[in-house]
């Protein structure tokens, strides 16, 4: 019995939207453990591409071979089915990336990250065989023949495009990664349940079992995402994968990778964060002297997370104004609950950073910017064109401050944005922060509005008084340096190499292990 037109129409659009959402929902499923980076969607796309490919291939072989509704509708269940298990079976190989990262031992990392995307070669390349099938199914003769494939060729496309909204916009905010995964199978298993149904005139129990065990997955509590000792609150935006730990006597923010700290939060007193997020209380210093304390008057942050810097500089140069830029309001939010991210004098904007100052009329002393997920920069705030649009915010002595990665004896990052800031900026500073003997670690990169020099850091820090001023000017000594010009091109919209150079970065500490 050939199904109806509308209902082959309707199994290819859903086919089409679970593709796309698996591959969505496969990206999140890797991000908390291996980044989103361009070599991580470039993997991830080209394997599903590949997979989407022989699903096609295949489709076409056994649609000539059995031209029959039934051998459809169990391929589709077949697909729906094993998209239901990917979140099954990805957590012991998941386990495996969390040991990689843990050891830096590339082949574990490397090996768990392909176990991953093998996942998905089951699934999808049983979703391709959807389409070319039901073309198959749907030609009634050959004059129209071009029509049909075009019309069902739409059709999957327009579910991919469903499946790509539904999925960031809908499904993992509000059901998370794996139970996104779980919802669509549910919904395209039961539509092939109900195709199997109407050929064969009875039930098909053994696919019905399978979705009965699929909704039971996805209405089990499925516990921690990424388990991690001393866990208060972990969640999913349409941006991030949030984590929100315990730590002796303060809380810390961890996003995605989880193997760098966003925000550090200590409930029971003030005082200094211990990390990068001290050093840009010294940025105002980097401009001409004299620059008093209370010449900083205004500022905005660039990756406010969980309000660490933001704190700070509200501790030590008093009530100021600060705009805090935070890409992902679940972020905001999270700081806001967890991370005392209530000052008066702090304005939280949910928006892209470089967008938000494309868009603003204000001034600033101090920008500061901190929106990377260690240790990627987003490219397009590490340009000539991003850093002329923080110029034009800053008031006639303002500076800009920059936290970039480095690796032990590879700075080549920090000379990168240097030799970009120089581009725009008369003067370029940097921190080394002390890296402890870790294998990573970060530089402060301050650029002025005006020229400045050593010496003009020095006259400035002289004057301070403030204890916390003093201390981060004793724990700076020694490692304050002017920056000069390479021969390397500054980094534009058009060529900026960030993830490239970032690889070479992690792939230095991957090889430096035993």
């Amino acid at each position: 019995m050939t199904p109806s037109t509308r209902f082959l129409n309707l199994l290819v659009f859903t086919a089409g939207l679970v593709t796309l959402g698996v591959e969505l929902a496969g990206a999140r499923l890797l991000d908390p453990w291996f980044g989103n980076s361009l070599i991580v969607w470039a993997n991830l796309i080209g394997l599903i591409l590949l997979y989407l490919a022989a699903g096609a291939w295949l489709g076409g072989r056994l649609a000539d071979r059995s031209p029959h509704a039934e051998t459809l509708f169990r391929l589709t269940a077949w697909g729906a089915g094993a998209v239901g298990l990917i979140p099954v079976v990805s957590r012991p190989l998941l386990a495996l990336a969390a040991a990689g990262f843990a050891a830096y031992d590339v082949a574990l990392l490397l090996g768990s990250f392909l176990g991953v995307l093998a996942l998905f070669a089951v699934p999808v390349t049983l979703l391709g065989c959807v389409t070319p099938f039901a073309v198959r199914l749907s030609l009634a003769d050959v004059q129209h023949s071009g029509q049909t494939a075009g019309r069902l060729s739409a059709l999957a496309t327009l579910g991919s495009i469903s499946g790509t909204f539904g999925a960031v916009l809908v499904l993992i905010p509000n059901l998370g990664t794996r139970r996104t995964f779980l919802a669509l199978s549910l919904l395209l298993l039961g539509l092939a349940i109900a195709g199997l149904w109407q050929a064969r005139h009875r039930p098909p129990w053994a696919y019905v079992s399978l979705w009965l065990l699929i909704l039971a997955l996805a209405l089990q509590n499925p516990g921690a995402i990424k388990p991690q000792a001393n866990l208060l609150y972990e969640t999913e935006s349409a941006y991030n994968y949030i984590q929100v730990l315990q730590g002796r006597g303060e809380v810390l923010l961890k996003l995605n990778e989880g193997q760098g700290i966003h925000s550090v939060f200590r409930p029971a007193a003030q005082g200094l964060a211990d990390g990068i997020w001290d050093y840009f209380l010294l940025a105002p210093f980097f401009s001409p002297a004299p620059r008093p304390p209370e010449a900083v008057q205004r500022m905005a942050l660039i990756g406010l997370a969980g309000g660490t810097i933001s704190s700070l500089y509200t501790q030590v140069y008093g009530p100021l104004p600060i705009d805090g830029v935070e890409l992902d309001p679940a972020v905001i939010a999270v700081g806001r609950r967890w991370f005392g991210m209530n000052q008066p004098n702090l304005h939280a904007v949910a928006q892209d950073g470089r967008y938000f100052l494309e868009h603003s009329a204000a001034r600033y002393d101090v920008i500061a910017v901190d929106a990377y997920r260690p240790p990627y920069i987003p490219f397009h705030l590490t340009t000539v064109e991003f850093f002329t649009t923080v110029r034009s915010h800053l008031t006639p002595r303002g500076v800009v401050a920059i936290n970039v990665a480095r690796a032990a004896g590879d700075d080549r990052l920090v000379s990168a944005l240097t030799n970009t800031l120089l581009a725009v900026f008369p003067s370029v500073l940097v921190i080394d922060e002390p890296d402890n003997g870790a294998l990573l670690g970060n530089s402060l990169v301050i650029a002025s509005q005006q020229p400045a020099t050593l010496t003009d850091w020095e006259s400035n820090t002289a004057r301070l008084t403030h204890p916390l001023l003093i201390e981060m000017v004793r724990r700076a000594q020694g490692r304050v340096r002017l920056a000069h010009a390479s021969a390397v091109s500054p980094w534009r919209d058009d060529l900026a190499p960030v993830e490239q150079m970032v690889h070479g970065l992690i792939l230095r500490v991957l090889l430096a292990q035993p």
